[in-house]
């Protein structure tokens, strides 16, 4: 024995040879020198460990010996007692702890073995004994796993890494990830780095370990851990094939949360993995879901075709409704409409289209209380201001405010007493002149909201005034009504068809608007040839082109249409510059940006483009199309690019003293790009609430360091990052912003006042505006603007949002984002828009209101009412166990008014719903099993 000892210089093995000679004493302190640093031990070793100790001493001797027949026997004994010996948690296993000090020694014998079974066998146990020295040989776990694995016969593969217990599996598993990114990333070096002491085995045996150590995770509710595993070795869609029934909703709900930290584009391979699980587990709504943040028809035709049952296809029927997905999406056959109007049955095609919105809405107002018209003096509770002179003088501009507040506040209802219920030839219409008479005939559609029939009817007498601009407001009235509701007849299309050639200006661009509001989202080829002839012809005046291109970005959101797209390019640089600088300019570039809105990278053509165009123009297109494709993606490094855009110092034309050829340019650069990437970082971040709350932080340095032109655009940027959400610390900021000496400023943060607290009946809101509204008595502008914002925040009477998120806030809305970003670019500049003429830009807002209701239907579509509880959302994702969703809850009767971080869930278990999410319209179906459970779990 000696010269074996001799011959394998290794200091720890002199200790163990000297313990077994001199019993107790000696093992005695070697055994605490050992254990200090792992544990501080106070007493001897019990009995059994000692006993334990000479034991595995004795096997490593075999291990040693040259008899070869012993060495499975004593490999056997060593695997059995390291794989059964249960300590606490705490501490690290016994047998690990004594065999600590031999596995330098252990390596050494493990190399001088010839290849064998037995030799896979002594790797498989270094690979245990290895996690003992991961601080100072990284991954050697993982080498010892794949030699032992390789050394293996293909009949007799390696027994799972699960059988060594949870924290070898943990080891193997973060090694699996450090292995992987350096393999990556010196791919020339790889042969190099196997030849030391590295670890074997092709990329291919890593992922398929991987997928072991994946599918032991699963088993013990560790998915987090398993998707983050598969997720590093860049093979997360191989998870769809490990997942069953008990943890699929585990993972999905896990890699859905992640989307939003990833980068592209493994944020998109992560929404198609989760999909592709539920589709295999039958979740339709679910897969259907994430089909519309992925916006592709043919996932989307797949998914709404897939269920049998027809009250399931309802349900999917509604969700599509919601999102406005155009119904041509879901046709199977290609070769036209008419087949496919007969396939789909007429509730379906009710659902699809939204037909029934207005008469549930109606039910929901009375259910409420709140079907009574309000009057101005309702919502403005003058009494309660604290003016000086109260005089009753009808100026224009109260007026005017008086048209909107009264269509915002009852809007849907069609009741209102101004407008559709005056008195013959008493209406609201006459108290105003010229363009205010549009906004105040257009103010009728916003009033019949989504009421197709009555709504005609009702707006057709003023279609037939000889007034032009009353004329001009039944159209866009028309167009208003019909919006996110799709009609047999189309109403909206004939009607207003015939006046996009029309000569008169106001009519013209009414009707292009109209058509833009009642079709958004629509995708529809049909108004495609009719409207874009108008971007391209360099005849008309910019207005009418760049309202055409909204209207067209609006119909086309999120489509990334070639053929407009082209087309407005096109225009872009053919146009004069005298035409590019007018204020028109900015709606033509976002009619560009909305094509591309979620679309990612596929805008890089176009930025490529746009940056070719020798106008200032160009960089404001840029920087729109750019904030456009990552809307809602909560993407860091948009963001930091955006906030790029803001830090460059533009020199005013005023302090240039040689006016000879920089000053035409230079204000119109300075006016507007800094302006939308302020707008762009709260578009990019909203959707995302961590990232949605370090935004702010970002618009308050920019408020303090940044340049007036960005200043104007903080507000509108806080009112986009939580529309009808009203959090205390905005509404704060909000309120110091809206008495800021700058009255720009001032302007647009009350009217982001009014878009955060959209449709809440926030107290605090209203009262705030009645102070300013005191405050700002003499001025009419800002008046005008507190007046707007009190319309805004009783919108619907509280029924409504305009939050472009929904389904428990995991699905961005394109049509919502469109209505709200043309509305906040007419805010940049409210001088020469909202404020001049065009205050009917305000109607822009129409695509992003809707209910905010949920309504339990029976399988016959006919209201129930059921117990639901009510609360603020919880995120659960990743918590142990079953933790409750929601917190604070109330039981309510529904139909329920839900607020914007609200969630409901069903209060008994009577019924079972077809939607995941309890929002909107929910199909219940009886549960067969519940009478006989009564009071079972509660």
């Amino acid at each position: 024995m000696q010269p074996t000892k001799v011959s394998i210089p290794v200091p720890s093995k002199d200790p163990k040879k000297k313990e077994e000679d001199k019993p107790e004493e000696d093992g005695k302190t070697a055994a605490a020198k050992k254990v200090k640093d792992e544990e501080k031990e106070g007493e001897d070793l019990s009995e059994e460990d000692l006993q334990l100790k000479t034991e595995l001493e004795m096997l490593i001797e075999r291990l040693r010996e040259s008899n070869t027949g012993l060495y499975r026997p004593a490999l056997e004994t060593l695997r059995t007692l390291i794989r059964t010996s249960t300590s606490s948690m705490t501490s690290v296993p016994k047998p690990l702890k004594f065999l600590h000090p031999h596995y330098p020694g252990l390596q050494s014998l493990y190399e001088t073995w010839p290849p064998s079974e037995d030799k896979s066998l002594f790797a498989d146990i270094l690979s245990v004994l290895a996690m003992t020295y991961s601080d100072t040989q990284p991954r050697g776990t993982l080498r010892y796993r794949l030699l032992s694995a390789s050394l293996r016969p293909a009949s007799a593969p390696l027994s799972e890494p699960g059988s060594w217990g949870h924290e070898y599996v943990r080891h193997i598993a973060a090694e699996l990830g450090e292995e992987y990114n350096s393999r990556e990333f010196d791919e020339e070096g790889v042969e190099k780095e196997s030849e030391e002491k590295q670890v074997p085995g092709t990329v291919g045996d890593l992922r398929s370990l991987a997928l072991e150590c994946a599918t032991f995770l699963l088993q013990h509710n560790a998915e987090p851990d398993a998707v983050d595993l598969l997720e590093e070795l860049e093979i997360v869609d191989q998870i769809v094939d490990i997942v069953d029934e008990n943890t699929y909703e585990r993972v999905c709900q896990y890699m859905i949360r992640c989307v939003n930290l990833l980068p592209p584009p493994d944020d998109l391979s992560f929404l198609r993995t989760a999909h592709s699980i539920y589709a295999k587990q039958n979740k339709f709504p679910q897969a259907l879901s994430l089909s519309i943040r992925l916006a592709d028809p043919e996932l989307i035709r797949k998914d709404f075709n897939a269920p049998a049952n027809p009250a399931m296809k309802k349900q999917l029927a509604f969700l599509l409704a919601r999102a406005q997905v155009p119904k041509e999406w879901l046709e199977t056959n290609e070769d036209g409409m008419d087949d496919g109007e007969s396939e789909l049955p007429e509730d379906l095609l009710d659902a699809l289209s939204n037909t029934r919105l207005s008469t549930q809405f109606k039910e929901f107002g009375k259910e409420l209380n709140v079907l009574e018209p309000k009057s101005l003096e309702d919502v403005y509770k003058s009494h309660l201001e604290n003016t000086r002179s109260t005089t009753n003088v009808d100026s224009a501009k109260a007026n005017l405010a008086g048209t909107f507040v009264n269509a915002f506040v009852n809007a849907g209802f069609g009741n209102d007493k101004l407008m559709a219920k005056a008195e013959e030839g008493n209406s609201w219409v006459y108290k105003n002149k010229d363009h205010g008479m549009l906004s105040a005939a257009a103010s009728l559609g916003l009033s019949l909201l989504w009421d197709t029939d009555e709504g005609l009817s009702q707006v057709d007498k003023y279609t037939y005034s000889s007034e032009e601009y009353i004329k001009a407001g039944a159209l866009l009235a028309t167009g208003i009504l019909n919006s996110g509701v799709r009609t047999e007849a189309d109403a909206a299309l004939a009607l207003l068809g015939e006046y996009v050639e029309n000569k008169s200006v106001p009519l013209k661009t009414s009707a292009i608007t109209g058509l833009g509001l009642a079709y958004a989202g629509s995708q529809r080829q049909d108004l495609l040839e009719l409207l874009v002839p108008y971007v391209a012809d360099e005849s008309v005046s910019m207005e009418i082109a760049s309202l055409t291109s909204l209207a067209l970005g609006f119909i086309f959101v999120g489509s990334g249409n070639g053929e407009v797209a082209s087309t407005i390019l096109q225009t872009l640089m053919e146009r004069e510059d005298k035409y590019l600088d007018e204020k028109w300019a900015r709606f033509m570039v976002l009619g560009l940006a909305l094509l591309y809105l979620g679309l990612q990278d596929a805008s890089d053509a176009t930025i490529a483009t746009l940056k070719a165009i020798e106008h200032q123009i160009s960089q404001t297109a840029v920087v729109l199309v750019d904030m456009c494709s990552f809307a809602g993606t909560g993407n860091v490094l948009k963001v930091q690019e955006l906030l790029h855009y803001c830090d460059e110092h533009i020199e005013k034309k005023d302090e240039k003293k040689d006016d000879k050829d920089t000053t035409p340019e230079e204000p119109s650069k300075d006016d507007t790009f800094q302006a939308f990437a302020v707008i762009g970082i709260a578009l990019v971040a909203t959707g995302e609430e961590i990232g949605a709350e370090m935004s702010l932080r970002q618009f308050n340095h920019l408020m303090h360091y940044g340049e007036p032109i960005i200043r104007k655009a903080v507000p509108l940027a806080l009112g986009l990052v939580s529309a009808s959400n009203p959090q205390l610390p905005i509404m704060d900021t909000l309120s110091k912003y809206s008495h800021d000496s700058d009255l720009q400023v001032a302007l647009n943060a009350i009217f982001a006042m009014g878009l955060i607290g959209a449709g809440t009946n926030n107290a605090r809101l209203a009262q705030m505006l009645r102070q300013l509204a005191g405050y700002y008595y003499k001025e009419p502008d800002c008046l005008f603007m507190v007046r707007i914002a009190q319309g805004l925040v009783h919108m619907g009477k509280g029924t409504l949002t305009i939050n472009p998120f929904f389904s428990d806030r995991t699905i961005m809305s394109r049509t919502a984002v469109a209505g709200l970003l043309a509305t906040l670019t007419a805010f940049t500049d409210a001088k020469g828009f909202v404020l001049d003429k065009y205050h009917w830009m305000l109607y822009y807002l129409v695509p992003a209101m809707y209910p905010r209701f949920l309504i339990t239907l029976n399988e016959e579509l006919e209201n129930i009412p059921v117990s639901v509880r009510v609360g603020q959302a919880v995120d659960v994702v990743g918590q142990a166990g079953k933790p409750r969703t929601i917190s604070g809850f109330q039981t309510h009767s529904t139909p329920v008014r839900l607020g914007t971080t609200e969630r409901a869930e069903l209060a008994t278990e009577e019924f079972i719903p077809f939607a995941h999410v309890l929002e909107g319209f929910v199909i219940l179906q009886k549960n067969p099993g519940w009478e006989k459970e009564d009071k079972m779990d509660i």
